[in-house]
């Protein structure tokens, strides 16, 4: 299958087919996810949650990030990977970005509207996904945002060089008008079906998380599926 880059993520907006966005934090799952027709790979800090059991992302480092990163860039050479700049890790935004671009990734995310931070890195020449919404980093509650001010922050960030913008428990109403207000892709979480794509926390996706959120679709029960053979290998001994 062909690369996916960024300039082909732009693209995507102008077709009809939806983009496709899910996480990864190893090589394994990296690998069966490039083997699908998946178009995006994100390494997010939810291995936070999801793999390293704390309550929240804030306390996922940029050495975590880029671990993760070199094991799923090695594992997936079609998809398009992008890794979440961990909390902190703006405070020198090029540097840290810079560190995950050489773990393997074609480009960071960035959440919330910080513009100088995102120009600084494009004017590195590295790339940079939005992100706005509900924000993992700085939210204590999780809950829809019905903010107009939203339309006006993906503006700033179209304008900053970001080539598509992640949509957190947007109002649908709202991400409606985002995604027509921009040129570059909206991804949604939560966020209703109006967005250029959607993505999903692969770990709640297969039922391998206990905690998952409400709005996040589970396809297949895999803890059900590994507790039966765990429990045929016991009977087998």
């Amino acid at each position: 299958m062909e690369k996916i880059t960024t300039g082909k993520i732009r693209n995507l907006k102008s077709e009809i087919r939806k983009i496709s966005m899910l996480t990864a934090y190893d090589y394994s799952i990296a690998r069966i996810l490039d083997e699908t027709a998946v178009d995006i790979i994100l390494v997010g800090d939810s291995l936070g949650n999801v793999i390293l059991g704390h309550e929240n992302t804030r306390s996922v480092t940029i050495e975590e990030m880029s671990h993760h990163t070199r094991a799923v860039a090695r594992g997936a050479p079609r998809a398009l990977v992008v890794t979440d700049m961990p909390f902190g890790s703006m405070r020198d935004a090029v540097l840290s970005a810079n560190r995950l671009v050489e773990s393997g990734a074609a480009a960071v995310k960035v959440e919330g509207a910080e513009i100088e931070g995102i120009r600084a890195i494009r004017g590195a020449g590295m790339e940079v996904m939005g992100h706005l919404g509900c924000l993992p980093q700085s939210a204590s509650v999780y809950k829809v945002v019905r903010s107009d001010k939203l339309i006006d922050e993906a503006k700033q960030l179209e304008a900053a060089g970001v080539f598509a913008i992640v949509l957190e428990l947007v109002d649908s109403e709202v991400a409606k008008q985002i995604t027509a207000a921009i040129t570059i892709p909206t991804i949604g979480i939560g966020s209703g079906p109006h967005c250029d794509g959607q993505v999903l926390v692969t770990y709640d996706m297969l039922g391998l998380y206990p905690d998952a959120p409400k709005h996040a679709k589970k396809y297949v029960d895999l803890a059900v599926e590994i507790k039966r053979a765990v429990g045929s290998f016991i009977k087998e001994l």
